[in-house]
């Protein structure tokens, strides 16, 4: 089988050129083809010698894959479908908004956490995405010229699946790469240790924790890795690192009736978070199939968020985004989930 060519690192194309005795150059010329131009087949990297080319085509392919499908919400988000070599199917989904267009990736087939509002984790892990898997998603949308934000938010917990999402974060922000500024991506994580150490060492992006209840004994109903990954010791590892400069770390917290809702969930948020310079993106539940959970009200919601700003922790409300085409927060399953 052929070897991608798609998410490999400056270093390892310099590997793959030294092996077939091509010019160090060849290397950056390789990658300018793949994270510049994007371009889809070997043959079209014209400045490389036919032969070189055809050596290339004999061992490695681009690797980038089209989309299967496509949908697009009334509000004009579109999901995309994307194979992998598991077998199974993952989901990305493209959010335009004001001259903005915000990617989110997936980084694995299914997921381990199990958290229950999350249509992701119902269908179990099929496995980790490949780095060219992930970079695929960013070069096969329509916009993929267009993009000016990623988020990791997409199928999976990208921190169970490390050093193939740290490489695509390389791939992202090299120079020789796409080149974006680390400011414009961020990665949710519900705080898998020690990756999450690891993560914010080796990089500079932006970090979004899945709060989703202050209290751990509620927590864990909610999301049963808070057993092996506390809040607590989450926060402890966080406060550890500067987000007062350009980093910035959010806490994400989907809303649940009755549930998680109420002032002392409010002012217990508070005290958790307090002396970190940090943001919570209250999230309105998106109902899923077959789930007893419910959405809060708005009117509540809105309760919510002044509570958390009265008490010095800035708080705001998400707007929910191609909810009709199950392609917003924790609705992403899949192709095969969604055609039951």
């Amino acid at each position: 089988m052929k070897r991608k060519l798609l998410g490999a690192t400056l270093a390892q194309l310099k590997e793959i050129t030294a092996e077939m005795g091509m010019p160090s150059f060849s290397a950056g010329q390789i990658a300018d083809w793949l994270y510049k131009k994007q371009v889809r087949a070997i043959d079209d990297m014209t400045n490389l010698s036919k032969s070189v080319r055809g050596k290339l085509n004999e061992r490695y392919t681009v690797g980038a894959d089209d989309a299967l499908e496509m949908q697009c919400s009334a509000d004009g988000t579109k999901k995309y479908l994307f194979p992998c070599h598991t077998g199974s199917a993952v989901e990305s989904v493209m959010i335009p908004d004001s001259g903005r267009a915000t990617i989110c990736v997936s980084s694995q087939a299914g997921c381990k956490m199990g958290c229950k509002f999350c249509m992701t984790g119902r269908q179990g892990f099929k496995g980790n995405l490949e780095t060219a898997e992930i970079i695929s998603q960013f070069v096969s949308v329509q916009e993929n010229k267009m993009l000016t934000n990623a988020v990791f938010m997409g199928m999976g917990e990208p921190l169970d699946n490390l050093e193939n999402v740290l490489q695509a974060i390389e791939v992202l922000t090299a120079d020789w790469g796409f080149a974006w500024s680390p400011k414009r991506i961020t990665l949710s994580s519900i705080g898998v240790m020690p990756a999450l150490r690891t993560f914010l060492e080796r990089t500079s992006v932006h970090l979004a924790i899945s709060l989703h209840n202050p209290f751990p004994e509620q927590r864990v109903q909610l999301m049963p890795m808070e057993k092996a990954f506390p809040i607590e010791k989450t926060l402890a590892q966080i406060r550890k690192f500067d987000f007062t400069g350009q980093r910035r770390v959010s806490f994400e917290y989907i809303m649940f009736n009755r549930l998680n809702d109420t002032k002392a969930h409010a002012d217990a948020i508070v005290r958790l978070l307090r002396g970190l310079e940090c943001r919570v993106n209250l999230i309105r539940f998106h109902a899923i199939p077959d789930s007893e959970l419910q959405p809060s009200p708005d009117a509540v919601i809105e309760q919510f968020r002044e509570r958390i700003n009265a008490g010095g922790i800035t708080a705001t409300v998400r707007a929910s985004r191609g909810e009709d085409i199950f392609a917003a927060c924790g609705m992403l399953s899949g192709h095969h989930y969604n055609r039951k």
